[in-house]
């Protein structure tokens, strides 16, 4: 049986992955627009191809956002865009680095029970080489409200972006 594609990345000390056929792009950070009274979550949203694409702030997402990073460091994070299922837009998740692509066996993963993790949003727990990743759940990791609540801010980012278009 062939092994597991993972994407491997820092959130402030935290291991944590995705599953390698969720994630469509790796991008360094842009210069992001946030409008007046954003959900802390929420770091902005910058334009993809002509979408307005919201960017969910990992670190703040699960309370570890303690430190505060130098401007030069903020420079190097990364955002992975995702399809959340059963959601129209892609996602842009922002965590400190992106750090692997790695291919794992099914006997390095040990599941989580959906109840150990604010609402399962961690399916299961890898061990790598000394480190234990976090797999997390990109279909559990925001709760349904806060995905509406996303979606609703996203059609106004969207509506004002294509306010700005200029005509061919």
């Amino acid at each position: 049986m062939a092994g597991l594609q993972i994407i491997t990345f820092d959130v402030n000390g935290t291991a944590c992955a995705l599953r390698r056929e969720q994630v469509r792009e790796l991008l360094p950070l842009p210069r992001l627009w946030r409008p007046p009274a954003l959900p802390r979550p929420v770091a902005g949203f910058f334009n993809l191809g002509g979408k307005a694409v919201p960017v969910i702030r990992l670190d703040v997402l699960f309370g570890l956002d303690g430190k505060q990073e130098d401007g030069e460091a903020a420079l190097y994070r990364h955002l992975m865009i995702v399809q959340v299922p059963g959601q129209a837009e892609p996602l842009a998740l922002l965590a400190d680095r992106v750090l692997d692509v790695a291919t794992i066996a099914g006997t390095q993963l040990s599941p989580v029970r959906e109840g150990n993790s604010l609402n399962g949003c961690v399916e299961a727990e890898i061990t790598l080489g000394s480190r234990l990743v976090h797999l997390l759940s990109l279909d559990r990791l925001l709760f349904e409200q806060e995905q509406k609540a996303l979606a609703e801010l996203g059609r106004h980012a969207q509506s004002r972006l294509g306010e700005w278009t200029v005509p061919a």
